[in-house]
């Protein structure tokens, strides 16, 4: 186990013992790395601090679902990820993704922006850009290209069809490319 897996390992049993110093550490250590995930789904700091708020009352009411297999920033994440989804479904925002005609079919390696165009961007332009995009377009993009969701699993997610999904990260990928061109 790793000295990180370590250290959560010890703060989440400290956690179910009910210490809240132990809950100060792990929000100490996690609000550095969930918050910009938030901003990444949610395109707004404000609502992005909403979000995270939200995700931490989740993450510790259910703490005691964690059993220790795996990475706990993955368990982590995936309730961040959740929590911001489930914000957007709640104000209706992803009804754009779910209303978009199907694309030409595109193979999944096309999906990626030209390597040499982003070796351009610093990689805080580039979460500026993806922060910008349309709503549909940024959760799609973030859950596949980032978090490596496969459509399937996205258009479940969103109640989306798997083309749905695809016609998102298509547009997605265009509308980078788009403000990326120098």
């Amino acid at each position: 186990m790793s000295e990180t897996n370590q250290t959560y390992s010890q703060l989440v049993e400290r956690c179910k013992r009910g210490e809240r110093k132990a809950q100060r550490e792990i929000y100490e250590i996690l609000s550095q790395k969930m918050f910009p995930i938030c901003c990444r789904y949610m395109g707004d700091r404000e609502v992005a601090k909403d979000v995270l708020h939200d995700g931490f009352i989740t993450l510790f009411t259910k703490l005691n679902n964690y059993r220790g297999e795996g990475s706990f920033e993955g368990w982590a994440r995936r309730i961040f990820v959740t929590t911001a989804l489930m914000q957007l479904r709640k104000n209706d925002i992803l009804r754009e993704a779910a209303q978009v005609e199907e694309l030409s079919p595109i193979k999944d390696e096309e999906l990626l922006v030209n390597s040499s165009e982003t070796n351009k961007l610093d990689a805080e332009r580039l979460m500026e850009l993806i922060s910008s995009m349309p709503v549909g377009f940024r959760v799609v993009f973030n859950l596949y290209v980032i978090e490596g969701f496969s459509h399937k699993e996205i258009s479940e997610m969103l109640g989306i069809t798997d083309s749905g999904s695809r016609s998102q990260l298509s547009r997605a990928k265009d509308w980078l490319q788009e403000r990326i061109k120098f």
